[in-house]
């Protein structure tokens, strides 16, 4: 009886280990036909041709006959119209038309009414170009009365106003990509800019006021800089000059974890629906879609405007840092209500109308990777239109393709040969096991057979 259970634990450690070899020939012949692991890990969006045939459909057509853009699900893009003889111009270059009552031109004094209106802290709005409304919604902040009255604010605009009660409250997200301290608390350092002379960090104006200095996060006390330049309220934003005018190598770089980053290759405006990137050292790397532009929030601190309204989720600590889209620079985080558990919206100020503002260029990779140069400057008409984080000032980061991982991960990562490997290295090791155990068993038998032949 205990030879028979043997025999069937030895048969079913053989198929184990013959099944073992066939899955791991499997796992390696799909990693081989797959993306090499040395590909770029970036993350991507075919967003920005479709924004842009949008957005020139937009500025041929003017605000009274269009009433936004936006990026369908599928890539293709979409523009708000008036007519039907719009409707047909925009399909004939290829993109999708949808009549809408409501012009641009309307929607624009909408919020021009709701900014005329008395102030209500814990409250902001947005233009929705997809549904053709202003969206306003009101944090858990608001009281009832001063709901009210704004509610009758909107009424007033014609029935182009939604009224949303939102979770949460509408806080600048003060206190990092990498982090960055003043005694004014912590922040993300945005992206790396220049003026030509020297190079600043640019980041969110409610981080601190000009003399702020900033240190690294290196437990060292290395000062980075001392902030020389920003707008807050108003607008979110603010200049960080480096201590010693350079911000070293991986300048152009915004680090996405795990070894790996994305080279910032332009600056551009976002639109709505186009997949973003952001970047904090509180959450590190989060993605999601633009869901408005030319968004106002009252913060208890001041009302900013004309921000990119997003559904990425961010927490205290991840002011300042980077969004970004396929390597183009967009924004750099202002605040929002909610958190990465639950989610929430997320405000950010536009890079082009810092840049117009502060007379700055993002420094960007040069076309053929052979090293940095600053992006062209934007037009004047540009302006108001995860180990975590973007790279450390001045510290250099890997770029997209460069794995930085240990041996260990590279081979437990599903998309490389190693986890195949180590299958068929563990059935082959199994395989040898039963067959020497057999062998063992017929020499033990062997020997007993001799000895009693011969005894």
């Amino acid at each position: 009886m205990r030879h028979a259970r043997r025999r069937i634990v030895r048969r079913v450690a053989r198929l184990a280990a013959v099944g073992g070899l066939l899955l791991g020939g499997t796992m390696v012949t799909r990693a081989v036909a797959s993306e090499p692991p040395g590909a770029p890990a970036a993350p991507r969006t075919l967003a920005g041709p479709a924004s842009d045939a949008g957005s020139a459909l937009v500025a041929r057509l003017g605000t009274s006959r269009t009433a936004g853009h936006w990026v369908g699900a599928d890539g293709r893009p979409f523009v708000a119209v008036t007519d039907e003889e719009a409707a047909d111009e925009v399909r004939r270059t290829g993109a999708e038309a949808k009549v809408v009552r409501h012009s641009m031109a309307e929607l624009q004094s909408a919020t021009a009414a709701l900014r005329s209106a008395p102030r209500v802290a814990g409250t902001a709005w947005a233009l929705d170009y997809r549904s053709n409304e202003v969206v306003v919604r009101g944090d858990s902040t608001v009281s009832a009365a001063d709901w009210s009255r704004l509610t009758r604010v909107a009424e007033g605009a014609g029935g182009l106003v939604r009224m949303e009660r939102t979770r949460g409250a509408f806080t600048t997200r003060l206190n990092g990509a990498r982090p960055i301290l003043s005694t004014a608390g912590r922040c993300s350092a945005g992206f790396n800019v220049t003026d030509g002379r020297s190079d600043f960090i640019l980041t969110a104006g409610h981080c601190g006021p000009t003399g702020s200095v900033w240190f690294g996060d290196d437990g060292g006390g290395r000062q980075l800089g001392k902030t020389v330049a920003g707008s807050f309220p108003g607008d979110d934003f603010s200049l960080v000059e480096y201590a010693n005018g350079r911000a070293g190598d991986g300048a152009d770089v915004v680090a996405v974890g795990g070894g790996k980053g994305v080279r910032i290759t332009g600056t551009g405006e976002a639109a709505v629906g186009q997949r973003v990137f952001r970047s904090g050292s509180t959450s590190g790397l989060r993605d999601g879609q633009v869901t408005g532009l030319d968004a106002t929030v009252n913060y208890p601190e001041g009302t900013v405007s004309g921000l990119i309204q997003t559904n990425v989720c961010a927490e205290p600590g991840d002011s300042g840092g980077p969004m970004f889209s396929e390597g183009i620079a967009l924004g750099v985080t202002s605040g929002g209500n909610g958190d990465c558990a639950k989610g929430g919206t997320t405000f950010f100020q536009p890079v082009t109308e810092a840049l117009a503002s502060l007379g700055m260029r993002v420094i960007v990779s040069s076309p053929d990777g052979s090293g940095q140069r600053a992006a062209p400057a934007p037009p004047a008409s540009a302006a108001g239109s995860a180990a975590p984080g973007a790279a450390s000032p001045g510290a250099p980061a890997p770029v997209a393709g460069v794995d930085g991982s240990t041996l260990l991960s590279r081979l437990a990562d599903r998309r490389n040969v190693g986890p195949g490997l180590l299958v068929i290295a563990g059935s082959l090791v199994a395989l040898a096991a039963t067959r020497w155990l057999r062998s063992e068993r017929d020499r033990k038998a062997y020997r007993r057979y001799y000895s009693a032949t011969w005894g």
